[in-house]
């Protein structure tokens, strides 16, 4: 549960060279590996809760060589898989549902894969 009272929860999984897609993860959990120097490579995100069905969670991730991608949404694939490029920034949205997405560049798709 939020500061402001909602019942809203956040899960992700990471696409990881080398690895693939791993398991998911939820609010403050690793996703990822930890001293091991692989990449994140893709990000999925979804909202969870008895109120996530009030709001969208949009993300925008900037992958090396591509630079920024379109955005992905709620549990949609964001970044690349297959080519080895590194996940090198996240932005991170969350809208009640019904509003106005972020600005998107309609030639930019959210995901890539060899």
């Amino acid at each position: 549960m939020d500061s402001q009272g909602y019942d809203i929860g956040v899960e992700y999984k990471t696409h990881v060279e080398n690895i693939g897609w791993q398991d998911v993860k939820s609010n403050e959990e690793l996703s990822g590996t930890f001293g091991q120097s692989l990449r994140l490579e893709a990000i999925q995100i979804s909202l969870t809760g008895a109120d996530a069905d009030k709001y969208d969670i949009y993300y925008q991730v900037h992958a090396q060589n591509y630079g920024w991608l379109g955005w992905g949404k709620n549990g949609e694939s964001a970044g690349t898989e297959g080519f080895g490029y590194r996940l090198e920034a996240i932005k991170i949205v969350v809208v009640p549902k019904g509003s106005d997405a972020p600005a998107i560049d309609s030639t930019l798709l959210p995901f890539y894969k060899k």
